[in-house]
């Protein structure tokens, strides 16, 4: 009998458990989708299991990846504009917290912002949120969206305005009051990324 088969084979590694990433990675996820839609927890809790319904179905590729996370937020940044797509209708900002809400921030703060956000174009959104809470680059965030980097840009710069507009110094300048530079924000703890962690 020959056993050189099995011997030569080294078994396949089993892939990562897609319930633990999907709990690990859930809370995240849930918050970035408070922000892009502008406060709507109900819609929200929709996006981030329809992201996750759309991860389960590749998830042995997927989680081959060198950053399944940051793939999963591209699924939801996407599946959210999908959805905007879909519908017509403005989102319904609302003024209950959120059950990820923490303890401390200004109310009346976060009701700004979350009005200031849901006013944004969704791709204008999505690009604020890509940049300045998920922290990527230009470049990433173009790739995410499917958009030049000078697009990117423009939107981003664009966008900033409207949120200073509305909600003056608390938005932050970081060292970019010009527009969107286009690095990354993590030095940043004071700047725009601190004020959308106000909301959450």
């Amino acid at each position: 009998m020959d056993h050189s088969t099995s011997a030569e084979q080294p078994a396949e590694p089993v892939p990562p458990d897609f319930p633990a990433f999907a709990v690990s990675r859930g809370r995240h996820l849930l918050r970035t989708a408070f922000l892009l839609t502008g406060g709507d927890a109900h819609l929200a809790e929709d996006l981030v299991q329809e992201a996750l319904g759309r991860i389960f179905v590749k998830w042995r590729r997927i989680s081959r990846l060198d950053n399944p996370s940051g793939y999963a937020q591209t699924v939801l940044v996407n599946t959210f504009l999908s959805h905007r797509r879909r519908r017509s209708s403005s989102e319904r900002v609302t003024d209950t917290l959120p059950e990820i809400a923490v303890d401390g921030p200004d109310p009346a703060l976060r009701l700004t912002l979350l009005r200031a956000l849901g006013e944004l174009p969704a791709q204008d959104r999505a690009v604020l949120v890509l940049r300045f809470w998920e922290d990527r680059s230009v470049e990433e965030t173009a790739a995410a969206l499917r958009l030049s980097s000078t697009a990117v840009r423009s939107r981003s710069s664009r966008a900033l305005a409207r949120m200073r507009a509305t909600l003056g110094e608390s938005l932050g300048d970081g060292g970019e009051a010009a527009g969107d530079t286009g690095g990354r924000t993590t030095t940043d703890p004071t700047g725009r990324k601190a004020v959308l962690g106000r909301v959450l």
